[in-house]
């Protein structure tokens, strides 16, 4: 087991400035390639601190936003178009990315695509969920509407 210091958020691992305990493998191969950790040492405490504080203030100025913006994405379903064959299977399937970009192109806010969480693999147009991490409590709920590309 690894002892890192996450440096960003990391969905169902934790929040920038954790300590957390992974295995050897995920950390060397993953988090820290990634950037998204480094190696936790006694001088690492200060950066911890720092981190958590700088992540702090920006969620106390961003909450506001962040709940304004969980309305707005709640409120109306998102448009996400695809190319489509005839029977409305899709050529590839819907990315996260998709979903930040459909987001933005409605102009509703820009979200982070690493936040968004896909319930299963979109395969075919239609209705579906997903859901936005906006800050460690607040969840957003999403309606997708997938269409086919003109």
């Amino acid at each position: 087991m690894s002892k890192l210091i996450l440096t960003n958020e990391v969905s169902g691992l934790g929040s920038a400035g954790d300590v957390v305990e992974v295995k050897d493998g995920y950390a060397r191969n993953y988090l820290i390639p990634q950037g998204l950790a480094v190696a936790w040492t006694k001088g690492g405490e200060k950066q911890v601190t720092s981190i958590q504080a700088a992540r702090q203030a920006r969620a106390i100025a961003t909450e506001e936003e962040a709940k304004s913006l969980k309305d707005k994405l709640e409120a109306a379903p998102i448009k996400v178009s695809m190319k489509a064959g005839p029977n409305g299977r899709l050529f590839g399937a819907v990315k996260t990315a998709d979903v930040a970009e459909a987001v933005k192109a409605q102009g509703i806010g820009e979200i982070d695509k690493r936040k968004v969480e896909l319930t299963g693999s979109i395969r075919s147009t239609g209705k579906y969920e997903a859901t936005v991490r906006l800050s460690a409590e607040l969840v957003a709920r999403l309606a997708l509407q997938v269409v086919a590309a003109k």
